[in-house]
């Protein structure tokens, strides 16, 4: 994909290897420096996202004292940029160094140029999901979705749900895998419903049968034995407010009819009472199972499936989401490094690649967990595969890549991300990318994109 608008920074003293180099990448705008001083003004003046550098610079070429000192001060005026350090064939103590000092990758000369440029290409990308992430932190939306992190069309579609129904009184079901964020969409459709009650959710997995009708519905004193008082269930205590019932899949069937009979008349009895309470709340349920399973085998009222399935929202696991694996392990990376004191962290190019192929079984939490142990454990600012305990994936079929099929790889996911930004509106898409309507039906006839 050719972008001369995206300036890439060569810093060489041989101007052989500077012509090679400036001619090999001319898809980007090159830049050219000889020395630390003029590198450093191109970073200032232009902010290139990635830099391919040579450690032996002026004034002494046979060292590596200047190349280190310009690492040092690139990173320090532009922590986000990618350097790819240079070396000789077998100075590979330097090129370690350089990666322990916050280098994004190495190359030995000589070079393979297609390989370096897939490198490159990399670097380009990986600078793009970064700032990616940090627009979609600070960009402009309900705060109800603050702490939501995605990029995903079909994610995207669902917070447009969550806006629509918040202010009705429908019963919402949010289905999903386990860690895929069904209590934080719970969270946000409370927060836009602009309710004056409280959000009280409760797990009915997790507390036994023999307990759970008083903690949903309260008791009155004496009720049982240890019932000193009259307590109030979470019912009750989300009055005119959200009540989420995690894990409705697990609800007891006797606990199945007492809870319909308050969807339909919207009024509770507390244990060991008479009185009948009216109470105003929105239902908010959530399960990672197949309630319609469940009902074939008896095991949940067919009644109360239809009485909470009013709007049904089907949440897709983390693997399931186009780049929002990447984009979350960068915002718990920043999260946990300013818990933790550790300071400006970064992933490296394999746990990005890890990350990416993992399945994440565990969706947002296992990944979640995986980057807080990373960055606790990590002996460097950078974050390897090993640090994050997956397998380092063979990138051997990624060199072997065709530059016709990356670049059409790159080409079709920035598409299929900007449409769905614009759901689907096509003159604002091809705004966005920079080319015309026709170029761009012809791009998604391509590439099979309706």
């Amino acid at each position: 994909m050719t972008d001369k608008s995206r300036p890439l920074l060569i810093v060489e003293d041989d101007p052989a290897l500077q012509k090679q180099m400036r001619w090999a990448f001319d898809q980007y705008e090159t830049l050219l420096a000889t020395d630390r001083a003029a590198a450093m003004a191109h970073v200032r003046r232009q902010a290139p996202p990635v830099v391919t550098m040579d450690l032996g610079l002026p004034p002494d070429p046979d060292a590596v004292t200047e190349g280190f000192k310009l690492l040092d001060e690139l990173l320090a005026a532009a922590p986000d940029t990618k350097a790819i350090v240079l070396t000789g064939q077998h100075d590979r103590e330097n090129a370690l160094r350089a990666i322990a000092a916050g280098a994004y990758d190495f190359f030995a000369k000589p070079f393979e140029p297609d390989l370096l440029k897939l490198t490159i290409d990399r670097a380009f990308r990986l600078y793009d999901l970064q700032m990616e992430n940090r627009r979609l932190q600070n960009l402009k939306r309900p705060d109800a979705f603050s702490g939501v992190v995605t990029r995903d069309p079909e994610m995207m579609r669902i917070l447009r749900v969550i806006e629509k129904v918040a202010s009705s009184t429908a019963t919402v079901m949010l289905l999903g895998e386990s860690g895929t964020g069904k209590e934080l969409l719970a969270r946000a459709l409370h927060e836009l419903s602009r309710r004056d009650g409280r959000f009280v959710a409760i797990n009915c997995a997790a507390i036994p049968e023999n307990l759970l009708e008083s903690e949903l519905f309260g008791y009155e004193k004496g009720a049982f034995t240890g019932a000193v008082k009259q307590t109030l269930g979470r019912i009750e205590t989300a009055n005119d407010g959200t009540l989420m019932l995690d894990e409705i899949g697990d609800l007891p069937m006797p606990l199945q009819a007492k809870l319909l009979r308050f969807l339909q008349e919207r009024v509770v009895e507390r244990v060991g009472g008479r009185a009948e309470i009216p109470v105003d709340v929105r239902i908010v349920c959530a399960t990672h199972q197949d309630l319609k399973a469940l009902i074939a085998e008896g095991r949940f009222r067919e009644d109360l499936y239809y009485r909470l399935a009013e709007i049904v929202v089907d949440i897709p696991p983390i693997r399931a989401r186009h780049g929002d694996a990447a984009l979350l392990a960068h915002a718990f990376v920043q999260r946990f490094a300013n818990e933790q004191r550790r300071g400006a962290m970064t992933l490296r190019p394999d746990a990005i690649t890890a990350i990416e192929s993992h399945a994440w079984p565990g969706n947002a939490r296992e990944l979640e967990n995986s980057i807080r142990r990373a960055v606790i454990m990590a002996d460097a600012n950078q974050i390897g595969a090993a640090d994050l305990g997956l397998p380092v994936p063979d990138d051997a079929d990624l060199a072997s890549l065709s530059l016709r099929q990356v670049r059409d790889d790159a080409e079709r996911a920035a598409i299929v991300k900007v449409l769905g930004r614009v759901n689907g509106n096509i003159v604002k898409a091809s705004d966005i990318l920079g080319v015309s309507r026709p170029t761009l039906y012809d791009l998604m006839h391509r590439f099979g994109l309706k």
